[in-house]
C-alpha cells in the first residue's frame, strides 16, 4: 500500500535543501518565512549565534489587520520586518522562502521588504 506524503514533508524537504546552502551571518542575517493557513510569520536569524534578532507576523497588534491570511497582509508583514531590521542597522539580508514557492504571500513580503529598504 503506497501512502501519500503530506505537503508540509514535502515543504520540509524543500527547505532543508535550501538551508544546505543559506546560512544568516551577524553581518547579513536571514530573513525566514513561515506561512500557516490563517498568518505569515518572518524572522531575522543569526545563524552563528542561533538567535532571532527582529521578527515580525499578522499576529502583532501593531498592524491591526483586519484579515491576516491575504497577500495585503503580507505585505504590511513585509514592511514591518524591513523597518525592524533597519531600526537595528540591517540593510542586507539573505531570504530564505522556508520551501515554499516565490509565489503569491511570500512573494508580497519579499517585495515590499525590498520596497521598504532591505536588499536581498
Amino acid at each position: 500500500m503506497i501512502t501519500k506524503t503530506s505537503k508540509n514533508v514535502t515543504r520540509k524537504r524543500r527547505h532543508a535543501r535550501v538551508r544546505r546552502t543559506l546560512q544568516g551571518t551577524t553581518e547579513q542575517p536571514r530573513l525566514n518565512v513561515f506561512r500557516s493557513n490563517k498568518h505569515i510569520y518572518a524572522q531575522l536569524i543569526d545563524d552563528t549565534e542561533g538567535k532571532t534578532l527582529a521578527e515580525a507576523s499578522t499576529v502583532d497588534k501593531e498592524l491591526a489587520l483586519d484579515s491576516t491570511s491575504t497577500v495585503e497582509a503580507a505585505e504590511k508583514v513585509g514592511e514591518l520586518i524591513a523597518k525592524r531590521a533597519l531600526e537595528k542597522g540591517y540593510t542586507s539580508v539573505v531570504f530564505d522562502r522556508g520551501g515554499y514557492l516565490f509565489h503569491g504571500r511570500v512573494k508580497a513580503l519579499a517585495e515590499a521588504a525590498r520596497k521598504a529598504g532591505l536588499e536581498f
